[in-house]
């Protein structure tokens, strides 16, 4: 099972704080953004302790495209209604692209986009501009596009959706896939018929494009488009279904990153890695 979380990435060690938070978990896979989520702030790659990440990581046996780079939420390449924001979502997704190359990762994941009340075909033609504007220069870096939960006028919340925005896109050989369970759930997919569900998925898109899997569990029923992510165990998906997921022979080559909840400000993501090893469910929800 190749396994992991979020990461934080913070002053001084940055990237190599990462990895080494990572294997205080007993991971094999990590998930990192490249600078605060929220904003477009960013400290210079030279400061990022990059060697050292890489060294630590391959002392330990955990190759490159295992370090997944999560891109900022506030990227936007859905919006027609401000261009500014269209435009600043478009130089900033290169920019990220360039410090993912930098760091060595392999895929960024990215949320396709909103279409602020203007349509999903509007929105989903200007998605493809915009990737076809940032997607310049993409040196060994792939783009993962996310399955969304659909809550608001989010994009992305369909594979029908995800394949047509990789149909149309000129580099589309660089688009890859990351599944999130408690969106699919909420988006109103049945996740509990996992392999019905790859089955599906490779139809439409093809599981070649299938590069990592946010394991969550939801706070909703299928199909609320609300995304709310709970640990596991504690939602409507349940520990029995994503330990399933977890441990399927299908993806067992495809990197799993937890997103659970801190519970009462700590990170739970050790115990339930080994949860999902051991097949026995502990209640650490206090």
């Amino acid at each position: 099972m190749i396994i992991g979380s979020h990461v934080s990435m913070s002053a001084p060690n940055f990237v190599y704080g990462s990895v080494q938070e990572a294997l205080s978990y007993k991971s094999t896979a990590m998930m990192i953004y490249s600078g605060a989520p929220q904003n477009t702030r960013r400290q210079e790659i030279a400061k990022l302790k990059i060697e050292e990440a890489q060294a630590l990581m391959a002392e330990n046996n955990i190759p490159m495209d295992r370090m997944i780079v999560h891109a900022p939420y506030i990227i936007n390449l859905a919006n027609t209604v401000k261009p500014e924001t269209f435009e600043i979502a478009v130089e900033f997704l290169a920019k990220e692209i360039s410090r993912v190359n930098a760091i060595g990762a392999k895929y960024l994941v990215l949320h396709p986009g909103s279409h602020v009340k203007e349509g999903e075909d509007v929105g989903l033609q200007q998605i493809v501009k915009g990737l076809n504007l940032a997607m310049k220069d993409m040196g060994d870096v792939n783009i993962a596009l996310e399955t969304m939960a659909g809550k608001g006028s989010e994009l992305g919340y369909t594979f029908e959706q995800l394949k047509y925005i990789i149909d149309n896109t000129e580099k589309s050989d660089y688009l890859r896939v990351c599944m999130d369970t408690c969106h699919m759930n909420d988006a109103g997919y049945d996740v509990s018929n996992f392999d019905a569900l790859l089955d599906e998925f490779d139809q439409v898109v093809g599981l070649d494009r299938l590069v990592c899997i946010h394991l969550n569990d939801s706070k909703n029923i299928r199909g609320a488009k609300k995304d709310r992510h709970a640990n596991l165990g504690h939602g409507e998906i349940g520990f029995e279904t994503l330990c399933s997921i977890a441990n399927n022979k299908r993806v067992e080559h495809i990197v799993k990153i937890l997103e659970t909840p801190y519970i009462e400000g700590k990170p739970p993501y050790k115990e339930e890695i080994e949860m999902l090893r051991s097949k026995k469910f502990v209640d650490i929800v206090k």
